[in-house]
């Protein structure tokens, strides 16, 4: 029987790509999106992907969200926490929804999700817990003390949750990604962009397809002895 596999923010950009990388190595992938009915519509026309609307930040919305999911598809073994939103400003110029809002959709979102999620595997001694985190979570970036704040957080998260659910057969694990060819990354100034590029020791953006893989493999039996841990997929940007 396929497991089913939640990806939060799965209908574009990166969730788009793990959501359809997912689905084609045959799990029952649920997409959750929150604001963009056209891009959620089109993403499940083209791949035949369930979406599914609902705020990830907000846990009586996660509740039910879930509650559908399950009936719908079954219960969920694979969970990948990619949702996130950027409000970038510095720090003496950030106002509280600012901060708010990037805390609340890129880190409440992780617990909400994971809270709702955990008593099944527990009870089934199988899960995949898959946090995106990011490289800015780990080396830091100007304008971004909030959405740096939220994923180092993660990273803190994924260590802790991996201790506690390690004897019940779950795994949970960080992917860290660098700068990723999305649609945010391309908005960015031809020149600041190639700045970017710069510094990276590869030379090149990296694929969202890249992150996907990583995903695949971490939600797999073969990545069974890995938890806990932070994979950096930055085209050696940041090296820890």
């Amino acid at each position: 029987m396929a497991r089913v596999a939640v990806v939060t923010g799965g209908t574009r950009g990166i969730g788009a790509a793990i959501s359809e990388s997912l689905h084609e190595a045959g799990y029952k992938v649920a997409a959750t999106y929150q604001g963009n009915d056209e891009a959620a519509q089109k993403f499940a026309e083209k791949t035949g992907i369930a979406v599914f609307k609902f705020d990830v930040g907000d846990f009586d919305a996660c509740q039910a969200g879930l509650e559908k999911i399950v009936a719908e598809i079954g219960a969920v073994d694979v969970l990948v926490n990619n949702a996130g939103i950027t409000r970038d400003a510095f720090l003496h110029k950030m106002t509280q929804k600012q901060w708010s809002d990037v805390i609340r959709t890129n880190l409440d979102s992780v617990f909400n999700m994971s809270r709702l999620v955990v008593d099944g595997m527990r009870e089934r001694c199988f899960g995949r817990i898959i946090n995106i985190s990011s490289i800015n979570g780990q080396a830091g970036q100007v304008g971004q003390t909030n959405y740096s704040a939220a994923k180092a957080a993660i990273i803190g998260f994924t260590k802790a949750l991996a201790r506690e659910t390690a004897s019940k057969g779950i795994t949970v694990n960080a992917i860290a990604p660098g700068y990723i060819d999305t649609e945010m990354v391309r908005a960015v100034p031809p020149d600041a962009l190639a700045k970017i590029i710069d510094k990276i020791p590869l030379k090149r953006l990296g694929k969202p397809e890249e992150i996907a893989a990583m995903t695949v493999f971490l939600a797999s039996n073969q990545a069974a002895f890995a938890t806990g841990a932070t994979f950096t997929v930055n085209g050696g940007q940041y090296i820890t």
